[in-house]
């Protein structure tokens, strides 16, 4: 649907592990940064939607926790609701957030999303992401797995194979089939190593265009603050990197980490009202859920980006900066085809073309995207709209997107049937 809201403040934490911080001290800090950013006391809230995803497995909070992360704020009293939908937890929160400000049901909302992922037992981790998927699929998941992977069509050296079951990336020790999924790597590794294997077969896209999506954004998140990681790493170093699962090194898969992102919803009248600088119209947002598909189907994020063109009134080409969700280096070059950046099959050579690097045609993950600022899952989709707002008012600093007016945000996550459990694309414009 069309939306009638604004967003007229935001605020984020640095995504790292954060052994000493829980949920309530993240979500303390993004929510006062958002509401200090729209010029409002926490008084002034009508309602609050906060998105998590695993807090019950990892920290062992469950039902209440929005109500748990805002008290210590002295937020209560208000209408709190807790969102949870796999790694669009806090996407989903914005959208039911700013669904009733256009409905007319308030004028002032809150959307976090927060998220503890790093834990001494890191099974506790790669159990969250287990149960992001139809747990009664778990056994025929695993046995899709075990078989060997086939090498990659490129000459880069993959012999680099040891791993110590490190958490820096989402993932472990590496093996070319599937012996470690779930057990020393998130199994979304997995599923995205199969994607990224039947595209090269395909399309003969190569582990160096995967590369050069990891080197591309490492080189925006070196200019981010808040990412977790800021080295930045050439194409080679990508490729010489800890094989995770053929073909994905290390770099080329998300971190595990912690993180809290936030954002002020307002009715367009009451940021009138409030004489509210430079609010960012959230001009649409699509969501649609995953089922068994067709090989010759649209997908979900193909589904929402229809949809949220037409609701639009625009196309790719109108667009000046995307923020999509690439839990791994593949899922940014499918991403490009899937929202019509590029033609299908075309993904590895717009990211060899720099069209997407700050300076391009349209960058995107100027943040350094969930490969390098990290994906702390709850808490990712808003992240994204941090990004794109500042973007939108002009003050991302050396990220800045020269006269960017209209963006896009991509970010889903889960998996039922073949396909994400729940997708978002959201529309935003200056």
């Amino acid at each position: 649907m069309r939306f009638d809201a604004v967003i007229t403040g935001v605020g984020m934490t640095r995504f790292a592990k954060h052994p000493d911080r829980g949920l309530k001290d993240l979500s303390a800090e993004a929510v006062n940064a958002a509401v200090a950013d729209a010029g409002i006391p926490l008084d002034d809230l009508d309602a609050a939607y906060v998105g998590n995803c695993a807090a019950g497995l990892v920290t062992g909070q469950e039902s209440v926790r929005g109500q748990v992360v805002l008290s210590p704020l002295g937020v209560g009293k208000i209408p709190i609701i807790n969102v949870e939908n796999a790694c669009a937890s806090g996407s989903t929160a914005l959208h039911q957030a700013c669904a009733m400000v256009t409905a007319g049901m308030h004028d002032i909302v809150l959307a976090l999303g927060v998220e503890k992922l790093t834990h001494p037992d890191k099974m506790r981790s790669f159990a969250a992401f287990a149960g992001a998927m139809d747990v009664d699929e778990l056994g025929d998941m695993m046995a899709l797995f075990s078989g060997p992977a086939p090498a990659g069509n490129d000459s880069a050296d993959d012999s680099d194979t040891g791993g110590d079951g490190t958490e820096e990336s989402g993932a472990g020790g590496g093996d070319a089939g599937g012996a470690g999924a779930g057990t020393n790597r998130s199994m979304f590794m997995d599923i995205y190593a199969m994607a990224a294997r039947h595209h090269m077969e395909r399309y003969g896209t190569t582990k160096r265009q995967f590369a050069a999506v990891a080197a591309k954004n490492s080189f925006h998140g070196s200019l981010n603050p808040l990412a977790q990681f800021r080295e930045e790493l050439s194409i080679d170093e990508v490729l010489a990197d800890r094989l995770i699962v053929e073909p994905l090194t290390r770099s080329m898969c998300s971190p595990i980490g912690d993180g809290a992102a936030a954002a002020v919803v307002m009715s367009p009248r009451k940021a009138a009202e409030l004489d509210v600088a430079h609010p960012v119209e959230v001009t649409t947002m699509v969501m649609h859920s995953g089922w068994n598909h067709t090989e010759d189907e649209p997908d979900t994020v193909q589904l929402c980006a229809a949809d949220a063109y037409e609701e639009a009134g625009l196309g790719p080409d109108d667009l000046d900066v995307v923020e999509l969700h690439d839990a791994s280096a593949p899922a940014e070059i499918i991403g490009y085809e899937q929202l019509g950046l590029c033609p299908e099959g075309e993904g590895g050579k717009l990211v060899e073309s720099g069209d997407t690097r700050l300076g391009g045609r349209l960058p995107v993950n100027t943040s350094g995207g969930l490969l390098r600022k990290g994906h702390p899952v709850g808490a990712t989709g808003l992240a994204q709209i941090v990004e794109l707002t500042s973007q939108l008012q002009g003050r991302a600093g050396p990220r800045q997107v020269d006269g960017a007016r209209t963006a896009l945000a991509q970010n889903g996550g889960g998996k039922k049937g073949n396909d994400a459990a729940a997708m978002l694309v959201t529309v935003l414009q200056a």
